[in-house]
């Protein structure tokens, strides 16, 4: 009797401890609970009847000002928050910086809405018109970089430069993934574990893991835990779908404004690569190669390449990066 009471009670204290466990690592789906480096502002947005929030940060530059801005367009995976250490480096130049979290992303809001590059676009500019930045030049990455290339090619008279980042995008998804509906993706944004998101930032976005990226996983698989983690896997399924639908490819010859592709030959980042087979797989996503493609097809580009760096390159090499980015400006 007293050994059953007994594992009765280390039951409960297991159950106990998990549930604290569990509760320690859950991360609100508007990242309440994720420190950014600076502090946060919102701006104001209205579409399809819904007010919404655009969080933002807008930090000053730390040494005298050279009167020049750059907005940073953050990846699908991401936020405002990964993008500490280009930020120092370029405020600590003379630099202004404008790190927005897109609509759907970050601390800003999960709307239901019908997700468009080009009214995110629009929403950047109405920002930085009324933070009173005329020009700036726009650093995108991974869908970053699609965003930043819309915005671009929208408006060219307010972008000094536009820096491309591993952008994605620079194939046609939609002629070798197979389609998946909204809803179908929202299903399969549903079974995202942190684990299951541990593996695929391993696989996809570094070349060698350190234990400095666990605090990318600790972040994307905290959402999973939170009670309203199934209204983020809907927008993160919207987003997709906006991703596929909506190319950008096509339209790199229409760029007029300087342009500056800065790619980890390593990267084999493919937006639906788990629906191909190996084979498959093995055909896209080849950076090394699309990222020359990319710069042969903007006039005047050019682009910095990195040896041994995956996707995010100011992450996996950042010296190297920051050095070449402020070289390119």
């Amino acid at each position: 009797m007293l050994k059953t009471i007994s594992l009765s009670f280390v039951l409960l204290l297991c159950s106990v401890a998990s549930l604290f466990a569990q509760k320690a690592d859950t991360i609100s789906i508007n990242l309440e609970n994720v420190k950014y480096p600076y502090p946060i502002k919102y701006f104001a947005v209205n579409t399809e009847g819904q007010d919404l929030r655009m969080a933002y940060m807008d930090i000053p530059p730390t040494q005298l000002t050279n009167g020049r801005t750059v907005v940073l367009f953050h990846g699908k995976n991401f936020g405002g928050y990964y993008w500490t250490n280009v930020i120092k480096a370029l405020t600590s130049r003379g630099f202004r910086v404008i790190v927005p979290d897109q609509i759907g992303f970050g601390k800003s809001s999960k709307a239901f809405i019908h997700y468009s590059f080009h009214q995110m676009a629009k929403w950047n500019k109405e920002l930085l018109d009324g933070l009173g930045i005329a020009k700036a030049s726009i650093l995108g990455h991974s869908m970053g970089g699609m965003l930043a290339t819309r915005f671009a090619l929208m408006y060219p008279e307010k972008t000094e430069k536009l820096l491309l980042e591993n952008p994605i995008g620079l194939e046609d998804y939609r002629r070798f993934i197979p389609y998946l509906s909204t809803e179908d993706q929202y299903k399969k944004e549903l079974t995202s574990t942190a684990e299951s998101i541990r593996k695929y930032y391993q696989g996809s976005y570094f070349t060698l893991w350190k234990a400095e990226y666990e605090e990318l996983v600790r972040i994307a698989g905290g959402v999973t835990y939170s009670g309203d983690f199934p209204r983020w896997a809907k927008v993160a399924a919207m987003t997709y779908t906006m991703i596929y639908e909506q190319p950008i490819v096509y339209e790199f010859y229409n760029i007029k404004v300087p342009t500056v592709l800065f790619i980890g030959k390593e990267d084999k980042t493919v937006v639906g690569k788990g629906l191909l087979s190996p084979d498959q797989q093995a055909l896209y996503g080849q950076y090394k190669l699309l990222g020359k493609q990319t710069a042969a097809k903007i006039p005047g580009a050019k682009i910095v390449e990195f040896e041994a760096c995956g996707h995010i390159p100011h992450i996996e090499i950042p010296t190297e990066f920051n050095v070449a980015l402020l070289g390119s400006l």
